[in-house]
């Protein structure tokens, strides 16, 4: 029980953490092969493009987890005190609504890319694997988003409109 606890409060920060370690590793080698040995690498251009976006997606959630996604503040302030708080279940549930269908969505296109069979040019990688990022991201957005939906309607009377986040 610990360690899916652990899992559900830190799973997209340790994911982030990994791809961008892997990032920032295959940029540096690209660099100093391209400056210093004078060659380039084929491969590397496209495995930090592919780790850029499945970083992308996973940071959507670790977003949607502290409850710090893009949201426009000075909009929800617009609002007469009395209401903010509907506005930002309201909110929640809109983008939770949002995550669903875009998983959906990626879900089917994973399914073409299978049926397709397109592998990347320089690394040979399964191309659905590069589409299944948006499929895994927004699902786990949209879990976060049912946590915050929850943690929302929970805290309803104690949140008049401010972040009750402390991260």
């Amino acid at each position: 029980m610990k360690i899916l606890k652990w899992l559900d409060g830190n799973f997209e920060k340790v994911a982030c953490v990994f791809l961008m370690s892997v990032l920032a590793l295959v940029l540096g080698i690209q660099v100093f092969m391209r400056y210093v040995v004078h060659q380039s690498l084929g491969w590397s251009e496209e495995l930090a493009r592919y780790t850029f976006v499945w970083l992308v997606y996973i940071a959507i959630s670790y977003g949607s987890l502290k409850m710090r996604h893009i949201k426009i503040d000075a909009g929800l302030f617009l609002f007469p005190k009395f209401m903010r708080p509907y506005v930002v279940v309201v909110s929640e549930a809109l983008f939770a609504i949002f995550s669903v269908i875009i998983a959906v969505l990626a879900f089917r296109l994973v399914g073409r890319q299978m049926m397709i069979g397109s592998a990347s040019p320089a690394l040979g990688i399964p191309m659905w694997i590069v589409y299944l990022a948006p499929f895994v991201g927004f699902s786990l957005t949209a879990i976060r988003q049912a946590q915050a939906f929850v943690y929302r309607i929970r805290h309803f009377k104690d949140d008049q409109g401010t972040d009750p986040v402390k991260v």
